[in-house]
């Protein structure tokens, strides 16, 4: 199938969150990224390359008559590797750069005029909302106690356990209100959507730019409220905390070796770096690195990458295996990789954590941690607790 795509340059600002609305697709941060909408292509993911090929020659048809980056492909998939994954190129996708620059990709006879006039359709709120855990906190911190026994008869070092929470409403959620409030709310975050999986993430997995790569894994927490000099102690305390330490450390060598088979050049910052959402604190570590020619396809990055230890565990196998005998439900897209991918094999794809699967009037969404040997239940669940309400906070208030 040879589609047609056109991009040029606007002359006027654009409001990413608008243009996707409730049903389309967005990766964006502080306002710059891309946002799309409708249906021009939709492409099933079963092998990398092949993937990278479809777009490819979908990019050799585009017209450019400006900045941008043509054919764009949004996807959000499954956290388990092995499932079935999809990518969907939109009709019309609207782009904004740390510049300032704005533009818009159009595909076939597609008309971007409704798209770009768009405004936010009335909010309509529910009147009523119930909140329930899949699992009581005994029986999830009887997980965590199975998880510590598993990592001290063997060779698991971590694994990371997810809670999973399901928010009903008497009338269907509305998911640009969901997206506005994470927006005020977690200001430095990544805003994803797509087919109705939603996610404020602060951590990237991986992005490329031509032949620069870039992966930013977050890894131990703290918590973080609204009194400054508590939330340095809790910084402070996350930093020299050597379990917090060690297990951020097991991530980021892990990205590392996982990116450098294919880079000229890889480095990472020496020492982590405090990243603080609204209710949270992690330690961050910035990898960057130039790949080696020729460069591979953000796609083959995120199937190598995905998931790191700071959301699956160490050793990836065993972590994963014992994720599926102590979760009682398919996490589903939780903690997979969303984002975007162009003709060229460039992209940006967060981890979609603090995220949420919307479907009419009901919500799943989860919040997890990472359980190691010495791991408290109580603390555990306390941190899904805190991490919880990223999400649920933009979704009770309704």
């Amino acid at each position: 199938m040879t589609l047609v795509a056109h991009t040029r340059r606007l002359d006027h600002d654009v409001d990413l969150l608008s243009i996707a609305g409730a049903e389309g697709f967005l990766l964006a941060r502080d306002g710059i990224g891309l946002a799309g909408r409708g249906v021009a292509l939709e492409v099933d993911v079963e092998d990398d390359a092949e993937a990278q090929a479809v777009l490819a020659a979908v990019a050799r048809d585009t017209e450019v008559d400006g900045p941008g980056t043509g054919v764009v492909a949004f996807g959000a998939w499954p956290f388990l590797p092995g499932r079935p994954r999809r990518l969907t190129v939109p009709e019309v996708v609207v782009g904004r750069d740390d510049r300032g620059t704005r533009w818009v990709t159009t595909i076939g006879e597609a008309d971007a005029g409704p798209v770009l006039g768009a405004d936010d359709p009335p909010l309509v709120l529910p009147e009523q909302v119930t909140v329930r855990a899949t699992q009581s906190a005994d029986e999830w911190c009887g997980s965590v106690e199975a998880a510590r026994a598993a990592i001290r008869a063997g060779d698991l070092r971590k694994v990371v356990l997810a809670r999973e929470l399901v928010v009903g409403a008497d009338r269907g959620i509305d998911a640009l209100g969901v997206l506005r409030r994470l927006a005020a709310a977690f200001p430095g975050c990544m805003l994803a959507q797509v087919d109705g999986f939603l996610a404020a993430s602060p951590e990237t997995l991986v992005a490329r730019h031509g032949d620069v790569v870039r992966s930013h894994p977050l890894a131990g927490t703290a918590p973080r409220g609204g009194d400054p000099a508590a939330d340095s102690r809790l910084a402070a305390g996350l930093l020299a905390s050597a379990k917090d330490r060690a297990e951020h450390q097991v991530t980021i060598d892990f990205v590392h070796d996982t990116l450098l088979p294919w880079c000229s050049f890889l480095d990472e910052e020496a020492e982590p770096s405090i990243v603080g959402v609204a209710n949270v604190q992690h330690l961050g570590t910035m990898v960057e690195g130039r790949l080696s020619d020729p460069a591979p396809s953000v796609l083959e990055l995120v199937s190598a990458l995905h998931p790191t230890p700071a959301v699956g565990g160490d050793p990836r196998d065993e972590a994963l295996a014992l994720i599926g005998t102590l979760e009682p439900g398919d996490r589903g897209r939780y903690a997979g990789p969303v984002g975007w991918v162009d003709g060229e094999g460039n992209g940006r794809w967060a981890v979609g954590i603090r995220s949420a699967e919307l479907d009419g009037a009901e919500a799943r969404l989860w919040a997890g941690v990472g359980i190691v040997a010495d791991s408290d239940p109580a603390a555990e669940l306390e941190e899904t607790r805190a991490k919880a309400q990223a999400m649920l906070g933009a979704l009770v208030r309704l």
